[in-house]
């Protein structure tokens, strides 16, 4: 249950987000309802959320598992429902995005996709505890610009995730629009 409102009165400013939002995602997500609360850490949001849309330079299967990593780390079911519905839409093999919170005991990805899984965990965990190791191993198959970008990602996704975490925000169904539902 969110710890704050997530309704408010409908200004033309609200109106104009539930709007927009519905066009992109058939609903107004939770996290946006609860950032109309302060006009500019919403649209400082918005700017952030669609500068980082727009990075390229990692596979979208690696994008996925440096932000849903995180989200289950930290248990923002909030994060895993919307990531699923987001990445399923991006091509992302359902079964990777599935096997994420049991990545280590799944046989569903490949040396690089654990080495970035290990690498978002590592950063995750307070402190932090990301090992040269870890680093030297992504750059095997990494250039230095997919890396910042993993690791922006990672640190994006850790925002997110704790911020809709400690403020109540769980699944809001997102998920329920990717599966495949029998024929009635």
């Amino acid at each position: 249950m969110a710890r704050i409102e997530l309704e408010h009165r409908k200004t033309w400013f609200v109106r104009m987000v539930e709007w927009s939002s519905r066009r992109m995602y058939r609903k107004v997500p939770d996290p946006a309802k609860v950032a109309l609360h302060n006009r500019r850490v919403l649209v400082s949001t918005m700017l952030l959320e669609g500068s980082a849309a727009r990075w390229n330079k990692l596979d979208p299967t690696l994008k996925a598992l440096a932000v849903m990593m995180p989200s289950a780390q930290i248990g923002c079911s909030w994060c895993m429902d919307f990531g699923y519905w987001e990445f399923h839409h991006q091509g992302v093999d359902p079964a990777k995005l599935r096997d994420v919170p049991g990545w280590r005991d799944s046989d569903v990805y490949t040396d690089l996709e654990r080495a970035v899984m290990e690498y978002a965990e590592a950063m995750t965990v307070t402190p932090p505890t990301v090992t040269d190791e870890q680093v030297e191993r992504l750059r095997q198959d990494l250039t230095d610009e997919q890396l910042v970008e993993l690791t922006a990602l990672v640190s994006l996704e850790n925002f997110r995730s704790r911020s809709n975490a400690a403020l109540g925000l769980t699944s809001q169904g997102f998920k329920e629009f990717c599966e495949l539902r029998p024929a009635t």
